[in-house]
């Protein structure tokens, strides 16, 4: 991951090319990215985007083991906790593909600009699992019947359907995303870091209450049930090997 300061902004980089899959590793680098740049009061605004052609395609699968899962699901949750709790304004800048915990990733930060042409979704249903940060809060932000979809059919959509829909604050074309940030970033210099945080702390009062214990209840169900079951390892497994998955149905 590269980390750039230029205050007021900092710009988070996921680069892991080509996709920018986010492993282990790269979370712990974005929690401790998260917490040095919360400390710093001349920060007011975060910038997240991909190196390459990608934001991110997601989490790392092979993190989905049984010998792992439960360290990974810590670890990228913490990182989705850090952003939902900064004080910061968080931008996230989405072109390529966006995916499962990648998309998780996007769909938390405060304003979301995307390309008309990337592609959005959340695939983990195909692996016999759910995006746990998706399950609990996607709703919120397009509406039960539309979440519903996109988890359980894994459907992808463009850039341009996840902005009609609500997912993302603005889309554009490729060529016009940086103008278009810079745009953003131009009005927040302007403004007070300490009134945007006690902003941002006011809008999300009541969200942050209900999101926390969602989270934290999708967790419980994801480790000590979906987790156990013959269909989530399989599903794992089949990925892995590059092959169709067996369900058993158990």
């Amino acid at each position: 991951m590269i980390v750039k300061l230029e205050s007021p902004v900092a710009y988070l980089t996921l680069s892991s090319p080509p996709l920018n899959v986010i492993d282990i590793w790269m979370m712990d680098e974005l929690a401790s990215a998260l917490a040095e740049i919360e400390s710093r009061n001349e920060i007011s605004t975060i910038v997240i985007r991909g190196a390459g052609n990608s934001f991110s395609a997601g989490v790392d699968v092979a993190a989905h083991t049984p010998d792992q899962v439960s360290t990974m699901l810590e670890k990228f949750h913490a990182v989705i906790r850090a952003l939902v709790a900064s004080k910061k304004v968080t931008i996230a800048v989405v072109h390529g593909h966006c995916l499962g915990g990648g998309a998780e990733l996007a769909m938390v930060c405060d304003l979301v600009y995307s390309t008309h042409d990337a592609l959005w979704g959340f695939p983990e249903i195909q692996l016999g699992c759910f995006p746990p940060v998706a399950v609990t809060a996607l709703a919120s932000l397009i509406s039960t019947k539309r979440a519903v979809e996109l988890i359980l059919t894994s459907k992808t959509i463009s850039g341009s359907d996840a902005h009609a829909i609500g997912l993302v604050t603005q889309s554009v074309d490729s060529e016009s995303l940086d103008a278009h940030l810079n745009q953003v970033l131009d009005r927040l210099r302007g403004l007070s870091p300490a009134t945007l945080a006690l902003t941002k702390k006011a809008v999300y009062a009541w969200d942050a209450i209900h999101f926390d214990k969602g989270l934290a209840r999708a967790e419980r169900i994801y480790l000590d049930e979906l987790m156990k079951t013959d269909d989530a390892q399989e599903g794992i497994r089949a990925f892995l090997e590059k092959r169709p998955p067996r369900w058993k149905n158990r």
